[in-house]
C-alpha cells in the first residue's frame, strides 16, 4: 500500500463488525461512531432496509450488467433524485464517487462555456483525481500544480481572516473579489464556480449564508454556470435544508452527489438541466456507476432517510450537540472554535499559549476519544480541526453520550 494513505491512530483499528451507531474492531473493543467512515454510513450500521434491499438483489444473480443495459431501479432512483433536486428538467448520471460526479460536473460545464477556466473557493477540497485536485483549494490535498483547468480562487468560508467586517460586508466584499476577478484574472467565457456549501475536509468551515446567491446575480451577469458540491452535505445532514445550497437561497445549474446516499455502497452522481447534461458530444457510458446493488441499496437508504424525517433529527440533534459543546468547552484554552449545522460539526485546537493552530493536541484529542469509546475524524487547512458527523439515526442517549465523551477526551488534553 502506498505511504500516503495514512491511518488513523497510533495503533490502527480494523472494524469487523457494526450495528446501529455502533461499530466493533477485531480485538473486541465496541465503539460510538461520530465519523461514519467519512459521512458515508448515513443511516449507521446492519440496517435491515437497506440490508433485504441488497440481498434481493442478490439472489436474482446479477450484481452488474453496465449501463448498456437499462437498470430498473437506477432509472426509478434518478426520477427520485431528479425531483428531490429542484433543478427543472432534471437529469442524473450516476457515478462511482464524489471524485467522479465532480469530475463529470467540471467536464458538463467546460463543455458547455467552451472554456477551461473555473472558479473555486479557497479551502475547498473536491476530490483526489487529476481534475478534481486541480479544483481544490487546500494545498495539503494537492499533488501537483499541473492541471486541466485554469482555476482561480475565491473568498468565501475564510470569515474568521475578516474579523473587522461584519457578515453584510464581507458578503460585500466576497462579491465585489468575485467582480475584480473576472474582471483582471480571466478571460471572457469562465465555465463555471464549484463550491461546498460547507467544506467537508476543509474542516466544515462555511460562507455566511446568502453568498452563493450574491455570487449567483454576478455569475448570471457573465452567463457562468454553478456548481453545488454536496457530496456531504446532501441528504438532510445540516438539519436546516435538504440541500446545502438550500440556505443561500439559490438553486445551482448542477449538484453533485456521493458519499452517504449508499450507506456504504459506492454511488455518487451529478443532477443537471436535461440540456445541458444531454449536450456532450461523445459516447458516455459508466461500467460501474448506478449498478444493480449500489441502486438497490440507495433506493432503500433514501426511503429509509425520507420516511423517517432524517433530516429533521439532525436538527434537533444537532442542536443539542453544538449548543452543549460550546457551553461545555467555554474558557477551555486548547479550543478555538465550535461550529457546524446539524450533525456536522467541528471543533478547532489550538495552542493554549499564542492560539496557533495545533494539529498535535487534534491528534491527541483523537486518541482520547478512541480510548473512551468514540471514533471522531480531523481535518482543516491546519490539520488542527475535529470533524463530527455521526449516521442521521442518532438517538438523543447516544448524542448525550457522544458528547460527554468529546468533552472528556478536549477536557484532557486541555
Amino acid at each position: 500500500m502506498p505511504s500516503w494513505l495514512s491511518l488513523y491512530y497510533e495503533q490502527p483499528i480494523e472494524i469487523v463488525s457494526g450495528r446501529g451507531r455502533r461499530v466493533t474492531d477485531s480485538e473486541g473493543r465496541t465503539y460510538l461512531d461520530f465519523f461514519a467512515g467519512i459521512l458515508t454510513s448515513m443511516l449507521g450500521y446492519d440496517v435491515p432496509e437497506v440490508r433485504e434491499a441488497v440481498e434481493r438483489q442478490l439472489r436474482t444473480g446479477v450484481a452488474h450488467t453496465s449501463t448498456l443495459y437499462l437498470i430498473r431501479s437506477q432509472v426509478e432512483l434518478a426520477e427520485r433524485i431528479a425531483g428531490l433536486s429542484g433543478i427543472a428538467d432534471a437529469k442524473v448520471f450516476f457515478t462511482n464517487s464524489g471524485t467522479e460526479a465532480n469530475e463529470t460536473a467540471l467536464l458538463l460545464a467546460t463543455n458547455a462555456r467552451r472554456s477551461d477556466q473555473v472558479l473555486a473557493l479557497r479551502n475547498s477540497y473536491h476530490g483526489r483525481s487529476y481534475g478534481a485536485m486541480a479544483v481544490t483549494g487546500n494545498r495539503g490535498w494537492k499533488n501537483s500544480s499541473l492541471s486541466p483547468v485554469n482555476v482561480h480562487y475565491l473568498h468565501g468560508t475564510d470569515r474568521d481572516r475578516f474579523p473587522h467586517l461584519s457578515d453584510e460586508e464581507f458578503l460585500a466584499f466576497c462579491a465585489d473579489d468575485l467582480r475584480q476577478v473576472l474582471a483582471t484574472a480571466t478571460a471572457t467565457d469562465v465555465a463555471c464556480l464549484i463550491a461546498e456549501p460547507v467544506q467537508g475536509v476543509g474542516g466544515f468551515t462555511a460562507a455566511p449564508d446568502g453568498l452563493l446567491a450574491r455570487y449567483r446575480e454576478i455569475l448570471d451577469e457573465h452567463g457562468i454556470l454553478l456548481v453545488s458540491d454536496e457530496v456531504q452535505t446532501g441528504w438532510g445532514r445540516t438539519g436546516e435544508h435538504f440541500w446545502g445550497f438550500q440556505a443561500h437561497g439559490v438553486t445551482p445549474d448542477v449538484l453533485t452527489f456521493a458519499k452517504g446516499l449508499g450507506n456504504g455502497f459506492a454511488i455518487g452522481g451529478v443532477v443537471a438541466d436535461g440540456a445541458l447534461m444531454d449536450a456532450l458530444p461523445a459516447n458516455g457510458i459508466s461500467t460501474f456507476g448506478g449498478n444493480p446493488i449500489a441502486t438497490a441499496a440507495a433506493r432503500a437508504t433514501l426511503d429509509y432517510l425520507l420516511a423517517h424525517d432524517l433530516q429533521a433529527n439532525a436538527r434537533r440533534l444537532g442542536r443539542l450537540l453544538i449548543d452543549g459543546l460550546r457551553t461545555a468547552v467555554e474558557g477551555l484554552p486548547v479550543v478555538g472554535e465550535v461550529r457546524g449545522r446539524g450533525l456536522m460539526f467541528a471543533v478547532d485546537l489550538v495552542d493554549p499559549d499564542g492560539g496557533a493552530p495545533s494539529p498535535a493536541l487534534a491528534a491527541r484529542v483523537l486518541e482520547e476519544a478512541r480510548q473512551r469509546g468514540l471514533l471522531i475524524g480531523k481535518g482543516g487547512l491546519h490539520g488542527n480541526t475535529l470533524r463530527m458527523a455521526p449516521p442521521l439515526t442518532l438517538t438523543e442517549d447516544e448524542a448525550t453520550e457522544g458528547l460527554g465523551i468529546l468533552v472528556d477526551s478536549l477536557t484532557a488534553v486541555g
